[in-house]
């Protein structure tokens, strides 16, 4: 089955934690269309916040977010000033305010911010849009820089999830990445979040890093199980060092390859499984009593820029330098560098630079790629049905499909399409068929394994 598999598992295509993908969006989506969308937002639409904070003490080789290194504190606070003139910028051009059911910092590291700027921040929040008690407020951490401070300040605003880096706790695969982070440290930094009534805890962990081994992968979820986090996420290292430059001081030579990022994953995977959490999608897994482990059970995991999620929202805005947000009507994206965002905000303006507006045929191949992303399989026809579009417009689609069937890495039954188990890491090659946008040229994208 592995040779069946290889050629697939090595193809690079999208992650899609949106259709269509961020390469395809445009600048035809600016400011002004941006602004008449929220106008167009109905009183009360469930809405989740996204808000980016892109600085961190020191650059990890390995990471592919939008972030710079800060030794001073001078640009974080000028950067927080201009990104709460934004969340007023955006809340000014709603009839209302939205009912807010989920909030997620990332970055970056959110957690850079002073405790009572951090406090006040989620207050301002507050004060703009509809939260409650139900609300879930969500932050990346970086254990290594956590204060007691600030955990007491997550604990008042009233943050319910914590999302900590972990990545390898391989002492040689640390120094090969530029992160040195011990298990005693990150234990004490859990203890304290749940002291604090912090009471989700997820681990961030990449397979295919430099000088990385199977044991070395095993060993660190073993190291994390001690930890009882209720969720994993598992990702590949994707090595873009054409568009990242720092990660040109990771060495090819120690990069891992196809065969063995393949065996890392299923390994790790295959541990945890063991260990009663339950899989879900391409790389997340969750306890059985966690929300998104019920969330798959019940058809309703959705995913969105931050993987799989129970955020079922009609609306994500996103807020801070190179922010995305989704709307009914489409994606928008915000300035990525932060002196052209700071100028655009400081003017008054949205700070949108791209996005894309959705036609019919969009909503129906995103939902499509969502639930094979999600569920590993979907009813075409039923997905037709709720979009009043004729399945036989996906006719070229579903050819695409006929060679996987053929090798058994997907099966019809009646309208729908399942993915046998052992073909799950293929479900981004799968999902693929349903994008149009496909063959069109844009960016590298990462390994599909």
């Amino acid at each position: 089955m592995e040779a069946e598999r290889a050629p697939y598992l090595d193809e690079r295509l999208p992650r899609y934690t949106s259709y269509p993908t961020a390469p395809h969006f445009g600048a035809d989506v600016d400011a002004s269309r941006y602004g008449r969308w929220l106008g167009e937002l109905a009183p009360g639409t469930k809405a989740s916040l996204y808000l980016h904070i892109p600085f961190c003490r020191s650059m990890c080789w390995y990471c592919g977010c939008h972030t710079t290194v800060a030794l001073r504190d001078g640009p974080i606070v000028d950067y927080l000033a201009v990104l709460r003139r934004e969340i007023d910028l955006v809340a000014d051009r709603l009839h209302a305010p939205l009912d807010v059911r989920h909030i997620h910092f990332g970055g970056g590291t959110p957690t850079i911010l002073e405790p009572d700027d951090f406090v006040a921040l989620v207050g301002l929040l507050r004060q703009r849009f509809m939260l409650d008690m139900a609300t879930e407020i969500a932050v990346e951490i970086d254990p290594r820089r956590l204060t007691r401070a600030m955990t007491a300040a997550l604990g008042e605003a009233g943050v319910t999830r914590a999302s900590l880096g972990v990545q390898s706790f391989d002492p040689v695969v640390q120094q090969a990445i530029n992160r040195i982070q011990s298990v005693e440290q990150t234990a004490a930094v859990v203890a304290d979040l749940r002291a604090g009534g912090i009471g989700g805890v997820n681990f961030d962990l990449i397979y295919g890093l430099p000088k990385q081994t199977v044991a070395s992968c095993v060993d660190t979820v073993e190291r994390c199980l001690e930890m009882a986090p209720e969720r994993f996420s598992i990702f590949g290292y994707a090595h873009v060092p054409d568009f990242k430059k720092h990660q040109r001081r990771i060495a090819e030579a120690d990069l891992p390859d196809g065969a063995a990022r393949r065996e890392q994953a299923e390994a790790m995977a295959e541990r945890l499984v063991a260990a009663g959490y339950v899989r879900i999608g391409l790389d997340h897994f969750a306890r059985p009593e966690d929300e998104m482990a019920q969330a798959l059970g019940s058809g309703s995991l959705r995913r969105n820029f931050q993987g799989y999620t129970t955020d079922g929202c009609e609306a994500l805005l996103g807020f801070g330098a190179s922010a995305i947000g989704r709307l009914p009507q489409g994606y928008v994206q915000n300035e990525v560098v932060i002196g052209r965002y700071t100028e655009r905000v400081g003017q008054g303006e949205l700070p949108t630079v791209k996005g894309y507006g959705l036609s019919a045929d969009d909503r129906l191949r995103a939902e499509l790629i969502e639930r094979l992303m999600c569920d590993l399989s979907v009813d075409i026809d039923a997905v037709c049905a709720r979009h009043g579009a004729d399945p036989q417009q996906l006719a070229p689609s579903l050819s695409k499909l006929d060679r996987l069937s053929q090798e058994g890495m997907i099966r019809f039954d009646g309208t729908r399409i399942l993915m046998p188990e052992h073909a799950r890491l293929m479900v981004r090659k799968v999902a693929s068929a349903f994008d149009a946008h496909i063959d069109q040229p844009v960016r590298r994208y990462s390994r599909a394994v």
